[in-house]
C-alpha cells in the first residue's frame, strides 16, 4: 500500500499547480496599504468604497476587520427592511461576499436571508453582465443555495464577444470586465462551453496586455484593470509568472505595482506624484492578497471553504479534510447545505471526484447504455474510462447511481495512475470489505495531497 501510495503522490505532483513568488517589496506594499485602510476606513459599512472591499482584503489577508463593520452591517439591513436596492443586485453580492470571508451567516441578517434575492434571476440581470458575474463570486464563496447557478453561467457565455472576452455594454472588450467574467467562471471550467470561453478570454487579455505589464479598459491603463486580471489569474491557478503574460519581462504584478504610493495605497492612474484613491487603493489592497495566498499555497481569494455551509461536519474528525477538497472543487456536497459526511458515494460521484483531483479534461463517450449523454456524470464517467480508470459491470452497463466499495475505490485510483504511466503494486483485495463513506474518501484523498503539498 505504501508504494502505491508513493505512485499516486507522484502523479499528484507532476499535475501540482504554479507557486507564485511574492518578493519583498509586494509584500511590504501589502502590510502598508493594510495600515492605510485600517486608519482610512475604520468603521467600514455597506458601501461599494470605504465598505465591503476594504473588509474582504482584510479578512483574506489575515489582518485585523474593525469589528464595527457587522454591527453597522446590521443596523443598516434593519433600516431597509432587508431591501440593500431596488434595481442593483450587485449590493447584496458585494455584502454576502463580506460577511463570509469574516465568518458570518449572509443568510439570517437580523432575520433577513440576503442570498435569496440573488434567486431571482431577472433582477439580478436586470443591470448587465455585472448582476449574474457577481452574483456567482458570492454565492459560490459559501456554496450557497441558488437554483439560478447555470443560468448565470449561461448569461455570460451568451454575453461574450466575438474573439473572446467581455465588456459591460459589448463591442470591444474589456480588460477588467474579462477579469471578473473569469473569476465568476473559475469554479466552473468542466463545463466545455466555459473552458473553451475562458481559453478565449485569456488569449485576448495576453494579445492586449501593455508593455509594462498593466492592462488598459477602453483604451486607457487603470489600477482597478490590472487588479481585476491579476485576480482572475490567481482564481484559475494561472502563474503570474506565465510567459502569456510576461511582456518586456515585466509581470501583472509589476504593472500594478506601478500604482502603488508607499504609506499610501494605490492610485487609479499612474501619474508622477499622484494622490491615492481609496478605491483603487481597496482593490490593489485585494490584489495582492490573492497573490499572496496563491504564494502560500492557500485556496483562492473568493475560495471561503465549507465549514459554515455544511453545518453537518463542524466537529466531525473529517472536516478539515471535507472543507480542504470542497474548496478545490474535488468533492461537493448533497444540494441542500449539507455534506452528509457518513453516507455512500454512488460510482458517478466517485468517478467525478477522481476525474477532478486528476485534473483530466471531461469528456463524454458512448461506452455505457446506462449512462445518458445529458446525465451530469457522463463526462467524468466517459474520461475515466477513456483512461482505463473504471470498467463496467457487465452488459455494457456502468451501474452510475450503484454505492461505491472500498474494494472499487482502490482499484479505481489505481487504474488511473497506471493510465498515466506509473505502476502499482496496490492490493485491491486487501482493503476492507463493504462500502466506503463520503468522509471517509475526502479523507483519503485529503491525505495524499497534502503530503504531497498540493492544500
Amino acid at each position: 500500500m505504501k508504494k502505491f501510495i508513493s505512485l499516486f503522490l507522484a502523479l499528484i505532483l507532476s499535475l501540482s499547480m504554479f507557486s507564485v513568488a511574492m518578493g519583498a517589496e509586494t509584500s511590504t506594499a501589502m502590510d502598508d496599504t493594510a495600515k492605510y485602510l485600517q486608519k482610512t476606513v475604520p468603521s467600514p459599512t455597506v458601501a461599494s468604497v470605504g465598505g465591503e472591499w476594504a473588509v474582504i482584503g482584510l479578512a483574506r489577508g489575515g489582518y485585523t476587520v474593525p469589528a464595527s463593520y457587522y454591527s453597522n452591517v446590521v443596523t443598516y439591513v434593519k433600516d431597509c427592511k432587508g431591501v440593500l436596492h431596488e434595481r442593483k443586485y450587485t449590493e447584496y453580492s458585494r455584502v454576502v461576499l463580506a460577511l463570509t470571508t469574516i465568518g458570518k451567516d449572509p443568510t439570517n441578517v437580523a432575520g433577513y436571508n440576503l442570498t435569496k434575492p440573488l434567486n431571482d434571476f431577472e433582477k439580478t440581470v436586470w443591470q448587465g453582465i455585472n448582476g449574474p458575474i457577481w452574483a456567482l463570486i458570492a454565492l459560490d464563496s459559501g456554496n450557497y443555495a441558488c437554483a439560478q447557478r447555470q443560468g448565470y453561467v449561461n448569461y455570460i457565455l451568451e454575453k461574450e464577444i466575438s474573439g473572446g472576452g467581455w465588456s459591460l455594454a459589448g463591442g470591444t472588450p474589456d480588460a477588467d470586465i474579462t477579469g471578473m467574467a473569469l473569476q465568476a467562471l473559475s469554479k466552473y471550467l468542466d463545463q466545455a462551453a466555459v473552458k473553451a470561453a475562458c481559453d478565449r478570454a485569456l488569449t485576448w487579455l495576453s494579445n492586449n496586455q501593455n508593455s509594462d505589464g498593466s492592462f488598459s479598459t477602453t483604451g486607457k491603463e487603470n489600477c482597478e484593470s490590472t487588479v481585476q486580471v491579476l485576480v482572475s489569474l490567481c482564481e484559475l491557478g494561472i502563474s503570474l509568472t506565465d510567459s502569456r503574460f510576461v511582456k518586456n519581462g515585466k509581470t501583472v504584478m509589476d504593472g500594478l505595482m506601478q500604482y502603488y504610493v508607499p504609506g499610501g495605497g494605490f492610485t487609479h492612474v499612474k501619474q508622477a506624484g499622484g494622490g491615492n484613491d481609496l478605491m483603487s487603493t481597496e482593490q490593489g489592497f485585494y490584489a495582492l492578497v490573492a497573490a499572496d495566498r496563491a504564494a502560500k499555497g492557500k485556496e483562492s481569494l473568493y475560495r471561503m471553504g465549507t465549514s459554515a455551509t455544511f453545518p453537518d461536519i463542524v466537529g466531525h474528525p473529517n472536516q478539515g479534510a471535507i472543507e480542504a477538497l470542497a474548496v478545490k472543487g474535488i468533492i461537493n456536497g448533497m444540494g441542500d447545505g449539507s455534506f452528509a459526511p457518513n453516507k455512500t458515494m454512488t460510482r458517478a460521484e466517485y468517478c467525478t471526484m477522481v476525474v477532478k483531483a486528476l485534473e483530466l479534461t471531461p469528456k463524454a463517450n458512448s461506452d455505457y447504455s446506462d449512462v445518458p449523454a445529458s446525465a451530469w456524470y457522463a463526462a467524468y464517467v466517459g474520461t475515466a474510462s477513456d483512461y482505463g480508470i473504471v470498467n463496467g459491470v457487465g452488459g455494457g452497463k456502468f451501474d452510475p447511481n450503484g454505492t461505491i466499495t472500498y474494494w472499487q475505490a482502490a482499484v479505481m485510483i489505481a487504474r488511473s495512475a497506471k493510465a498515466l504511466g506509473f505502476e502499482t503494486a496496490a492490493n485491491a483485495d486487501a482493503q476492507p470489505q463493504g462500502n466506503i463513506l463520503r468522509c471517509e474518501i475526502a479523507q483519503m484523498l485529503y491525505d495524499m495531497l497534502k503530503e504531497a503539498g498540493k492544500l
